[in-house]
C-alpha cells in the first residue's frame, strides 16, 4: 500500500508486564506438557489462543480454564508430541494469532476503503 501512512501497530507500543505469564509447577522433565497462567485474560483470549496452538501438529492437546471467576487469570495446557516443546508452541501461537489478527484487521480496513459495507439504521 504504497503512499498511505500505517497505522500504530498497539500491539507492540504496549508494555506488558514480566509477570504477565507464568509457568505452573507440574511440567514435564522434557518440557513437552506444561501449563501456563496468564493473568489479567479471560475467555476471549484463553479460547483465541487455544485455536491458534491446537492448529500446530506438534500439539496433542491444548486446553484453557479460568480457575475462578474473581481471579482474573487463565490457565492454558499444552501438551506436545516428542521432538518439540511447549514453550515453543506457546510462542507459535502467539505469534499464529497474531498474524490472524493483523490479517482481519487488513480486510476490514480494505472494505472500508472501498466502501463494501452495509449500513443499518
Amino acid at each position: 500500500m504504497e503512499g498511505t501512512e500505517s497505522a500504530p501497530n498497539y500491539i507492540s507500543i504496549v508494555d506488558v508486564p514480566e509477570e504477565k505469564i507464568e509457568i505452573l509447577p507440574g511440567a514435564s522433565s522434557d518440557l513437552t506438557s506444561m501449563t501456563f497462567s496468564i493473568k489479567e485474560e479471560d475467555h476471549t483470549l484463553g479460547n483465541s489462543l487455544r485455536w491458534a496452538i491446537m492448529q500446530n501438529r506438534q500439539v496433542d492437546f491444548c486446553g484453557y480454564s479460568i480457575p475462578h471467576p474473581s481471579e482474573a487469570k487463565t490457565n492454558l495446557r499444552i501438551q506436545t508430541t516428542d521432538g518439540s516443546n511447549a514453550v515453543d508452541a506457546m510462542d507459535k501461537g502467539l505469534d499464529d494469532l497474531r498474524s490472524v489478527c493483523q490479517i482481519i484487521k487488513g480486510k476490514f480496513q480494505q472494505r472500508l476503503a472501498e466502501g463494501r459495507f452495509a449500513r443499518t439504521d
